[in-house]
């Protein structure tokens, strides 16, 4: 059979769960613009469309480290306290008029302190911004659940404070911890003492890991920091020799036999040369073997997407079905830093009532 196609009204209204999502990498490109003017900071352009694809057309250089070159003009906004309650609100609406039901914000508190605020009053003041578009969002008739994520620049030195301010706030609105930055040279066992305090302090935490470096970094940050999931996570496919065959390695075989989500982000990965189209993604192949995938933008403004338009590409390039896009939701809020009776109740109570109006479909052949 061949499944129907979906269209992107109909995309658009499903439930949808975004486990990886930077909030520096997601701005409105109108709100950089005006920030920018407020702060004195200059951008490669004062049109928000141009800006927008200046972006895009920057991170499509096929390499990580450029690709994070990019969060310079965002991350310049975000230094003062108005700044960082616009972003945070702005961040909320958006994800709720793309269906958004759930959603875990990451970002470094480290690189907001330009402003003279201290990394406590970034963390208070993004929640703060958060707390209100998800406000605005229910009463405007589409609410979702927001959590936040602390992340450690992996090149700095800074992680064991940013995961004490995690402990700190983790009954304010923090869920989780990570790592992120360039990952080739700076491993994550450099950070061994933070995750040892996060473990002691019962706080969960996912590592980027297998993107721009391989399997090395998976198993180093599963095995000896004790990630509950992978940031990307696409290079293991390097421990599956044949995918098509399904033979898995061993490293391969425990991501997948624990359960481990793989936070996956396909137009992400092809701008940074992880993956070379959407149809050849490994997100496809890893989704039918079994292993606990999830659909994320990793930033959105950046790679000028939406988690429908992530969907529809899948729909459209990989001939995802909706039944597909239903189980990698289930997969995301399965692996949510939340407590487990929110992460049932979203399932039974949105989800999956939200894909029961779709026909049921079968794989595209």
């Amino acid at each position: 059979m061949t499944a129907p196609r979906i269209d992107t009204a109909t995309l658009r209204s499903l439930p949808k769960a975004v486990l990886h999502d930077h909030l520096d990498g997601g701005l409105r490109p109108a709100t950089v613009v005006e920030l920018a003017d407020a702060v004195g900071h200059t951008l490669p352009t004062t049109d928000p469309g141009e800006l927008a694809a200046w972006y895009y057309e920057a991170a499509n250089s096929g390499d990580l480290v450029r690709y994070i070159a990019t969060f310079e003009h965002t991350l310049a906004v975000m230094q003062t306290r108005e700044g960082l309650l616009r972003t945070a609100e702005e961040y909320v609406l958006d994800l709720a008029a793309d269906g958004v039901v759930y959603a875990e914000v990451r970002y470094a508190p480290e690189l907001m302190l330009r402003g003279g605020l201290t990394l406590a009053e970034v963390v208070e003041t993004v929640q703060e911004g958060l707390a209100a578009g998800m406000a605005k969002a229910a009463a405007g008739g589409t609410p979702l659940r927001v959590g936040t994520l602390l992340c450690g620049m992996r090149m700095f030195d800074r992680t064991r404070a940013t995961a004490e301010l995690a402990v700190a706030f983790r009954d304010a609105g923090v869920v989780g911890f990570d790592i992120a930055g360039a990952e080739d040279g700076f491993p994550p066992a450099d950070h061994l003492d933070a995750f040892a305090y996060l473990r002691r302090e019962n706080v969960p935490f996912t590592i980027h890991a297998g993107e721009a470096h391989g399997l090395p970094s998976i198993h180093q940050a599963l095995q000896v920091c004790g990630a509950q999931r992978i940031g990307h996570g696409v290079r293991i496919t390097d421990d599956i020799p044949d995918l098509a065959g399904g033979k898995l390695g061993r490293l391969a075989g425990w991501v997948r036999d624990r359960r481990i989500a793989l936070e996956m982000c396909p137009t992400s990965n092809l701008q940074t040369g992880a993956a070379t189209s959407i149809a050849e993604h490994p997100i496809t192949a890893l989704k039918d073997l079994g292993f606990r995938v999830t659909l994320n933008t990793d930033n959105r403004l950046v790679s000028a997407t939406t988690m429908t338009r992530e969907m529809s590409l899948l729909v459209e390039e990989a001939g995802w079905t909706a039944d597909d896009l239903r189980t990698v939701t289930v997969n995301a809020l399965k692996s949510a830093f939340i407590p487990y009776d929110e992460r049932r109740a979203l399932i039974e109570d949105v989800v999956l009532p939200g894909y029961a109006a779709l026909p049921r479909t079968s794989p595209r052949t």
